[in-house]
């Protein structure tokens, strides 16, 4: 069952884009869906890399005097976390620049849900 965690968590993070979907009506409509599903993944992987540094920067600080492991880690962490918030704003870039070469107009993701 931990194997397939992660598939289920995938799902669930994409299956409204799947139930909001309007049918699509050509090659054209097809790419802009999937640039605006990739967009919004973007986002929200761009954010938990954020979360993954400062978890990083946190364990760093408060380790400072005392163990050279627990610094290490996070040090590492936080590595770890800028490398996946350089490659989500490249992908981010090479999408916008896929969009102005082919001529797509650019789809904006849903706005987020609001708690009353």
């Amino acid at each position: 069952m931990k194997k397939y965690s992660n598939i289920f968590a995938l799902v669930a993070l994409l299956l409204p884009g799947f139930v909001f979907a309007a049918p699509l009506t050509g090659l054209k409509a097809l790419i802009e869906a999937i640039g605006a599903l990739t967009k919004t993944s973007i986002i929200v992987l761009a954010g938990l890399s954020l979360l993954v540094f400062f978890w990083g920067l946190v364990k760093f600080i408060f380790h400072v005097s005392g163990d050279e492991k627990a610094i290490e880690e996070g040090k590492r962490i936080m590595k770890w976390g800028l490398i996946a918030l350089f490659v989500m704003v490249s992908v981010w870039g090479i999408i916008k620049f896929m969009q102005v070469q082919l001529e797509i107009k650019s789809t904006t993701p849903p706005p987020p849900p609001v708690v009353i």
